[in-house]
């Protein structure tokens, strides 16, 4: 897969929180490669995803850029190509095919209303639905489709506690990399 970051444009401290730090984990769990969140400066996200990729492995930097325009630009420099997610664009499963064989990808998830020159900077403005629904679904179904699905099955190296398939119950495995001891809560 690509190296994807995620863009979390025009997130607002007190009505965003929730959202905003389930879309970095949602990209974390997904296969994302980092994240960088945009509008109000928000420490207690941050530390809340760089914990999470602590305890459950894995690397996800994770950042903030006051300026999303500025960060957007930085990244196109970089070689990133940039997917704008938004009820409004192409249909996903149209452009999934040549989405997939970019290298890096800058994908951008808005919180308040995207302003219109998120739109034209974007090289491709993707929608999963045409209907109103989360953006954390929308990143999601995306990410699940660059992949063809194989994000599944990701390992997450340096893993603290990790969770053990099973049909019944909660198998959660804790210790120190490699050496898990098994708890079973029911």
């Amino acid at each position: 897969m690509a190296n994807v970051v995620v863009l979390r444009l025009g997130h607002r401290k007190t009505r965003d929180k929730r959202v905003s730090t389930h879309v970095f984990l949602a990209a974390r769990a997904l296969g994302a490669n980092g994240g960088v969140l945009c509008g109000e400066e928000d420490e207690t996200i941050l530390g809340s995803v760089r914990k999470v990729s602590e305890k459950w492995g894995g690397k996800f930097p994770i950042s903030f850029a006051r300026n999303w325009k500025k960060e957007l630009l930085r990244k196109r420099r970089q070689g990133f190509t940039v997917v704008h997610l938004t009820m409004y664009g192409e249909k996903l499963m149209d452009r999934i095919g040549a989405i997939r064989r970019k290298k890096r990808l800058l994908v951008v998830v808005g919180a308040q209303k995207v302003p219109p020159e998120a739109y034209s900077l974007a090289d491709y403005n993707i929608s999963v639905t045409g209907q109103p629904h989360s953006e954390v679904a929308a990143l999601a179904v995306f990410l699940h489709e660059l992949s063809n699905g194989k994000e599944l099955d990701a390992r997450f190296p340096g893993a603290r506690i990790r969770i053990a398939p099973s049909a019944r119950g909660k198998r959660v495995m804790k210790g120190a990399k490699r050496a898990y001891k098994t708890h079973l809560y029911k």
